[in-house]
């Protein structure tokens, strides 16, 4: 295998297949809106999981290669196309299209596997490592599409559960070699702007139905100021952060594990969470919540929150206080807006985060150079400056 250079960047080629998860982003939040049951979002997340785990093991693949070869381009473009047919098939995912997704999913792994087995000692990482445990999910997958009802819904938890589990086990399987962390970091956060995306489309895709008064002009206003607030926090104050600590750290595979693969998994999950609860206020952004939809917004902004302090406490070794009480609060406010108009709702949403943004602003400019003792890393802010690039760039 070619080595990779050190400044290697993100590919056309790995833009382009991105298309197909942002697809597949839409369906998980119709599939959610659905269902806002507990239920419904569990069995949301189990499909979700194995379409996560597939971006992931083409982003370790890139990493890890220079996708110069005409092989490793089709490759790539074939790897998007059988993301398409698996979003394509998550809507009736768990009645007659389960069958097609499995076949897609499957088809994906299979054809990475094949890509990785031509290099070595790479290829054998990765199909040992935590993206080549499909031989272990794929027959509890094939099961549960062979099954209806309660069964393929448990045989496909085991099988999400064995996936999420991976990549700590393959720590003791197999040595896991570092990644190249402008790279990994960049296409990390690649992922939290399409997923964020998703929340700008939902919320258009409901406005566009209906005339736009001036309360849905507001709620139009407040949905998007709130996601643009959490953009503003993961970019502004953790992306660049996860990028030096990649590059520093002496055990990165444990440490990109922590703060990118798990993490962006909560990241994710919570946004669309967030999607969907946004799309529901701004039909009626002067009517209460529903309590289901409650619990979907206040609890994904929750999510990210208390992610997004995790990941500085993994990085760290210090409590976020700023993240955690931004977190806490957004839980403590569900129940509120039962009771309250949801525009108002989530201006005080966005509010906290206003707040949170401000206190770790002013804690950077008091002790610049230095971590800030309650949460954010303070010095130059190292946005992922290099755009996408061809190969001949990297």
């Amino acid at each position: 295998m070619r080595p990779t250079p050190k400044g290697k960047g993100v590919t056309w080629e790995e833009l382009f297949f991105d298309l197909a998860f942002v697809f597949a982003l839409t369906q998980f939040s119709q599939l959610l809106h659905e269902d806002h049951s507990w239920a419904g979002i569990g069995r949301t997340l189990i499909l979700f999981i194995p379409v996560y785990w597939a971006w992931g093991g083409v982003t370790l693949y890139t990493n890890q290669r220079d996708v110069n070869a005409p092989l490793d381009r089709i490759g790539i473009l074939t790897l998007g196309l059988t993301g398409l047919l698996m979003a394509l098939t998550i809507p009736r995912a768990y009645s007659d299209n389960g069958g097609l997704f499995i076949t897609a999913y499957l088809a994906g792994r299979v054809l990475l596997a094949g890509l990785a087995l031509r290099t070595v000692p790479f290829g054998r990482a990765l199909f040992i490592g935590p993206y080549g445990f499909f031989v272990i999910t794929g027959p509890l997958l094939v099961a549960g599409a062979l099954t209806e009802g309660a069964s393929r819904i448990v045989l496909w938890a085991v099988a999400a559960t064995i996936d999420v589990l991976s990549p700590w086990v393959a720590n003791h399987l197999v040595p896991q070699g570092r990644a190249q962390p402008g790279h990994y970091a960049h296409r990390y956060g690649l992922l939290i702007i399409l997923v964020f995306g998703e929340s700008v489309i939902q919320v258009g895709a409901v406005a566009a139905d209906d005339p736009l008064t001036v309360t849905r002009l507001a709620a139009i206003i407040a949905a998007y100021a709130l996601v643009a607030l959490m953009w503003c926090a993961y970019f502004g104050y953790g992306l660049s952060d996860f990028r030096r600590a990649l590059e520093e750290a002496q055990d990165q595979p444990k440490l990109r594990r922590s703060i990118l693969v798990y993490a962006h998994l909560l990241f994710s999950f919570g946004i669309i969470t967030i999607a969907v609860g946004l799309a529901d206020m701004v039909p009626a952004p002067l009517d209460p919540l529903p309590g289901r939809e409650a619990m979907l917004l206040f609890g994904g902004c929750a999510l990210f929150l208390l992610t997004f302090a995790y990941v500085f406490w993994r990085i760290h070794q210090m409590v976020a206080w700023r993240r955690v009480g931004a977190g806490t609060a957004c839980l403590l406010m569900a129940p509120l807006a039962t009771l309250v108009p949801a525009l108002a709702m989530v201006a005080a949403l966005a509010l906290v985060i206003v707040v949170m943004i401000g206190a770790e602003e002013l804690a950077m400019r008091r002790q610049g150079g230095q971590v800030a003792h309650a949460g954010i890393e303070i010095g130059p802010r190292d946005p992922m400056d290099r755009g996408p690039s061809t190969e001949a760039d990297t």
